[in-house]
């Protein structure tokens, strides 16, 4: 279960905050950064806390994913498509021939466990040790023997019949067949979780009957924006689009409490895989998105560092994108390397025009210029007095991410702005 600490049970406990997030405000610089996930969120975004956006990747590309750890028996499903998963009730392995799907939809769905990789949609009905849901533990070989047969609906519609039929440990490979509903098409794979012993896990699709590389190396991540199924307060499964820690990276979450709030040590840290989740928005009667209010996350990375994050606006399916700030609370080097001057551009998301100042101390004038992400300069201007607000005119540019950035004799700053209409 997701932790959320309150404090604002008491008129004390919110004094409390506003006080200590004032108290360190400034050790801790804020900046905008931002992920898009494409239309109908095509893609899943993998970020790290420290370098930014890692990598992007189809996320219709694959139907089952194999983690790679040589101790796990964890098989997940993509289940933020459309990819459903039944363990076959009528028979063991012994019925794999005559598989019969009357009933289909009165059958339990299985699903990846929210809060936990290892517990993938496979797992879901481990007995614990030596029963792992989809296999039995060979105390002899060290093998996982599958003892259960599956029901998959894929990506686009189709369906087929599964067998996880062994993992060798010791060689960190798995063994399994699928076919169509009647039999035709079998396919048998020996699939090599040594070639991906870099990345958290590794696709297959069962349409291609290929497998898929689609995560980062698992050392250079901590969180990633995707959809995926959760888990509505009715206890209903639902999809969602929302963020997934890597394991290992640790979350807390304030609520409620001024945005300016920064004291991280207070309570325990979450390490479930769905910490942060998808509650940080929210949608109204007229299927606007909304940032939930006077809610502050701190992140403790997969390298120690703990950093703070602030949602600040979601655009839901049209472009998947999602503005943020985010600024280092502890961890090594702290400080950073200082900016040569501190810049203020607003509003961001804009849609209009975009006012930019400074605290340059030299009068010498700054050039402006406002670049896509192709590096392509669409808008440039003098900035004549740091001091004073100087205005760029944007309403003719596409909806989208751009980097605007000041130079001058002083040297050159840049930041992310989003022009959202």
């Amino acid at each position: 279960m997701k932790k959320i600490y309150s404090l604002a049970m008491t008129g004390l406990g919110l004094l409390s905050a506003l006080v200590s997030g004032l108290s360190v405000n400034a050790q801790i610089v804020m900046k905008t950064d931002s992920v898009a996930m494409g239309q109908y969120y095509a893609n899943e975004v993998y970020y790290s806390m420290k370098n930014g956006e890692i990598s992007q990747y189809a996320r219709n590309s694959w139907d089952i994913a194999f983690r790679t750890r040589i101790m796990s028996s964890s098989i997940i499903t993509n289940d933020g498509t459309s990819v459903v998963l039944w363990t076959y009730p009528k028979s063991d392995t012994s019925g794999w021939a005559s598989v019969d799907t009357s009933g289909l939809y009165t059958w339990t769905r299985m699903y990846n466990d929210v809060n936990d990789w290892e517990n993938g949609a496979f797992s879901r009905n481990a007995k614990g040790h030596p029963d792992y849901g989809w296999g039995v533990y060979n105390d002899q070989t060290h093998d996982l023997l599958g003892d259960s047969v599956f029901i998959i609906k894929l990506r686009d519609g189709s369906f087929r019949k599964l067998w996880i039929q062994r993992k060798n440990s010791v060689n960190n490979k798995y063994f399994f067949r699928f076919a169509n509903l009647d039999g035709s098409g079998q396919t048998d794979i020996t699939f090599n979780c040594n070639d991906y012993n870099t990345k958290e896990f590794a696709g297959f699709s069962l349409e291609t009957s290929l497998p898929v590389d689609y995560q980062p190396e698992k050392a250079t991540w901590d969180i990633v924006f995707t959809k995926y199924m959760s888990i509505q307060p009715n206890g209903t499964p639902y999809a969602v689009t929302g963020i997934l820690n890597n394991d290992g990276v640790r979350t807390k979450n304030f609520h409620p409490v001024p945005l300016n709030y920064n004291d991280f040590g207070r309570g325990a840290w979450d390490s479930t895989r769905s910490s942060i989740g998808w509650e940080w928005k929210y949608v109204d009667t007229n299927y606007v998105y909304h940032i939930t209010d006077s809610s502050v996350y701190f992140v403790k990375s997969t390298n120690g560092d703990i950093l703070k994050l602030v949602f600040s606006h979601f655009t839901g399916s049209s472009t998947g994108l999602v503005v943020f700030e985010t600024g280092k609370a502890a961890g090594q080097g702290v400080a950073g390397k200082k900016d040569a001057f501190a810049v203020i551009v607003y509003p961001n998301p804009a849609s209009e025009q975009i006012h930019i100042s400074s605290d340059r101390t030299s009068s010498d004038p700054a050039v402006v210029g406002l670049y896509d992400l192709s590096g392509r300069l669409v808008k440039q201007q003098l900035l004549i007095n740091g001091k004073e607000e100087n205005t760029m005119e944007i309403s003719g540019l596409n909806s989208g991410i751009y980097l605007i950035r000041i130079s001058s004799s002083e040297g050159t700053v840049a930041q992310k702005v989003i022009i959202s209409r």
